[in-house]
């Protein structure tokens, strides 16, 4: 869960919109319906979307399945953000206003493959079978 720019936590109502946003937006990539040759051949994930407090812009956390080099991608996605607002308005038609959708590469996968590689080095391996040997 991303914080504020103030370092706060969201507050119930960011992490509803938000996800009111992600859902949308999931959907409208699934269809296919960006008008842009890389993203028509192109899987992608939507992991999160953390929203402003007032609720004016929404931040994308997009992982490209399959793709060795995202920047090219989440820069499509950014070129075309103005056409994903206008296709998203339908969906969340219930917002005062409709925030405006920036893209960025979600990493956070990165981050769990190098925590897994970490625990299966020997030094790890060795300090768990301690404690467990300790408490029992």
């Amino acid at each position: 869960m991303s914080k504020n720019h103030n370092g706060k936590l969201p507050s119930q109502r960011q992490l509803r919109v938000g996800e009111m946003v992600r859902h949308a937006l999931t959907q409208l990539l699934q269809r296919g319906d960006i008008p842009d040759p890389l993203l028509e051949k192109t899987v992608l994930s939507v992991s999160e979307v953390s929203m402003s407090p007032d609720l004016r812009k929404a931040t994308a956390f997009i992982s490209p399945l399959g793709e060795k080099n995202a920047a090219p991608v989440i820069k499509a996605l950014n070129a075309n953000a103005k056409f994903v607002r206008g296709r998203l308005t339908p969906a969340l038609r219930q917002m005062k206003y409709m925030p405006s959708v920036y893209f960025q590469l979600d990493t956070s996968f990165d981050n769990y493959e190098k925590i897994d590689q970490l625990l299966k080095t020997p030094d790890v391996s060795r300090d768990l079978a301690r404690d467990n040997i300790s408490e029992e």
